[in-house]
């Protein structure tokens, strides 16, 4: 009983000493639409994420992103909101991360009567990897997103792979 005591206190004191920690990032990407003579779509992309919880090598948090990619007859301006988790292994200056995101996205697609245009509900799953450049600068590597934009009469699943920089925050 003690013993399993002293474990409860050493995980409460670890997880208390992660504070939260803000970063802001701004990242530029290209995105394949995998839509007919559409070509690969250019554009940039910035948010915010909170890691407000964490416990030794493991972060987790929100983020929110905004991308506005492509333009004219191929655009997807999209703002999404969600769960993230991070690692930080301390040891080498590599932090992984995943992300789960829904919200809305603008969505264009075509010209003259195979002109499709909305704003729907869409979700997406990102994987992406940052390194730390100095302490409160990380260079993010790779930002890879696959998305669904729903109830758009077509299928859109447009795939984005963003790289840029992140300020974190104290």
């Amino acid at each position: 009983m003690k013993r399993m005591l002293g474990i409860a206190v050493l995980l409460v004191a670890s997880c208390a000493a992660v504070q939260a920690q803000v970063g802001v990032y701004a990242a530029f990407g290209a995105a394949d639409f995998r839509q007919p003579n559409v070509n690969w779509q250019y554009g940039p992309m910035a948010g915010l994420y909170w890691n407000a919880l964490g416990v030794p090598f493991i972060r987790a948090g929100v983020d929110l992103r905004g991308s506005w990619i492509g333009s004219g007859n191929a655009q997807d301006d999209s703002c999404l909101l969600g769960p993230r988790v991070q690692l930080h292994p301390h040891v080498v200056p590599l932090m992984p991360y995943a992300e789960v995101l829904g919200g809305v996205s603008r969505v264009v697609v075509g010209q003259g009567s195979a002109r499709t245009a909305g704003t729907e509900f869409s979700y997406a799953l990102v994987a992406g990897l940052d390194a730390t450049i100095f302490s409160h600068l990380d260079w993010r590597v790779v930002d890879y997103s696959w998305q669904r934009v729903e109830n758009f009469g077509i299928q859109f699943n447009p795939e984005q792979i963003s790289t840029g920089l992140v300020v974190r925050l104290p």
